[in-house]
């Protein structure tokens, strides 16, 4: 059972740039009537994608963040499922070059604040925690929606900013395979945005941004787990002021997770991810640290 407390941190702290996460064990049978927060702090630093219009170049982008979420798991017509919500400020400072001249940009605030509904629709039948006990998965089959508020900070005169000024939402299917001590991962969703109608005195649209993750876990009988995911995510072109943009998306990440159980009710989690392949759009690496507790139904 701790190996199922620890692994739920996963879901509720990651980088905060939209379709580009890396998050195992989102689909995983979590005894129902469980409550779970989440304190985190990350580091993310590379470049950063821009109009190729704006003559703006060499960008280097670090973003400190600490984040705060909170997790309940719950039946749904007799299915195990779970809502999630996790906000996060952000120190973000970085350097360009603007027209040939080096320009700096200084900000902090909180970023657009995110809120995730999942349900298990085959193989995870609501459980209580007693119930869990002598469970082993087979095969789960769940669905997701993720829903980013545009209540972040943003300056309509600026390219970068914390927030994103529209509202943004990604349905999600994904599979969990157990194959003897391992777990297969498969998921596949697609990101769709509203537009932001105060762009640098314009209005900016953008396409959904599809992508697809696999991965492998493995768990140990003293309660650590570790994975290793990759993920893949394209689409996104961008139009301004009726101008469609030559800023097609097609990258792909991969990413290290390592869960460490404190004790029945803490565990500690620590997360790498970098860039492998990138055609266009932001190329970081980022790593985070993050601290869960557990409590309710009969924790």
């Amino acid at each position: 059972m701790r190996f199922l407390f620890s692994v739920f941190a996963m879901a509720l702290f990651c980088c905060p740039l939209v379709a580009q996460e890396i998050e195992p064990r989102t689909y995983s049978n979590t005894p129902v009537g469980l409550n779970f927060a989440v304190a985190g702090y990350g580091i993310t630093e590379g470049g950063v994608a821009t109009d190729p219009t704006v003559p703006l170049e060499n960008a280097q982008i670090r973003i400190h963040s600490t984040t705060l979420a909170y997790a309940r798991t719950f039946p749904v017509a007799g299915r195990s499922a779970k809502f999630d919500a996790a906000a996060t400020h952000a120190w973000l400072s970085g350097t360009a070059d603007l027209a040939g001249a080096p320009v700096e940009r200084k900000v902090s605030g909180f970023t657009d604040p995110r809120l995730r509904f999942s349900v298990n629709l085959f193989g995870a039948p609501a459980r209580t925690l007693q119930e869990s006990r002598g469970y082993r998965q087979d095969l789960i089959i769940g669905a997701s929606l993720l829903a980013w508020v545009p209540l972040g900070q943003y300056d309509a005169d600026r390219l970068v900013n914390i927030g994103t000024n529209r509202w943004a939402f990604k349905p999600e299917l994904g599979m969990s395979k157990a194959i003897g001590p391992w777990i297969l991962e498969l998921s596949g969703g697609a990101v769709f945005y509203q537009d932001n109608d105060d762009f640098l005195g314009g209005t900016r649209e953008q396409e959904p941004v599809y992508s697809v993750q696999a991965g492998l876990i493995r768990g140990f009988s003293n309660g650590v787990w570790a994975s290793l995911s990759g993920t893949w995510y394209g689409g996104g072109r961008t139009t301004v002021d009726g101008v469609r943009k030559d800023d097609l998306q097609e990258n792909s990440r991969v990413g290290v997770v390592v869960s460490l159980p404190v004790n029945r009710r803490n565990s500690i989690k620590f997360t790498a991810h970098t860039g492998v392949l990138v055609r266009t759009g932001s190329d970081f690496d980022a790593v985070s640290i993050a601290w869960q507790y557990g409590w309710g139904g009969g924790l």
